[in-house]
């Protein structure tokens, strides 16, 4: 698990930088960024695939599910990233009022709940592919990974005024 130590500070932050838009106006600027984010996806891969100890059969059953997972779990970063904008214009006009943070509330409920069923809809694909294991330690990583995001983001996160 040292590789996990090691590669997470990264990842988490490139993890980060694959939620956000890219809000460039030349090509040059959106190429660069594809190439970042292209990286941080790449090396997100090598420490799930060097902390799994997958055998080649193993590895064609999960490495799909693993692709579809990480497409699903984009959609939930952008659903974050929106109401974390959504606040942080909120915070920026001076005061919340509760006409605004309900709104906040709700959404980042949901997406909690998405994710959890999220979790749990591909824990049932991944326990068809791979042993009950290796699936745990899949969930492990990815928990690890995401609670070092959520570590970073409740760091920078003012709390409502």
């Amino acid at each position: 698990m040292k590789i996990l130590k090691v590669l997470i500070l990264p990842i988490m932050c490139g993890t980060l930088a694959m939620a956000a838009p890219v809000y460039a106006a030349d090509s040059a600027a959106n190429t660069n960024m594809q190439i970042l984010l292209d990286k941080v996806k790449a090396d997100k891969k090598m420490l799930v695939a060097a902390n799994m100890d997958l055998s080649d059969a193993e590895s064609k059953a999960f490495w799909p599910i693993y692709d579809s997972y990480q497409k699903d779990l984009m959609k939930l970063n952008e659903r974050i990233l929106k109401t974390i904008e959504s606040y942080a214009k909120a915070y920026n006009t001076g005061a919340m009022t509760d006409q605004q943070a309900q709104p906040l509330i709700n959404e980042m409920l949901d997406v909690e709940a998405a994710e959890a069923a999220m979790r749990k809809s591909y824990a049932a694909k991944l326990g068809k592919a791979l042993p009950a294991k290796k699936v745990a330690r899949y969930l492990q990583i990815e928990n690890k990974i995401r609670a070092a995001i959520r570590f970073n983001l409740a760091d920078q996160i003012p709390l409502v005024q």
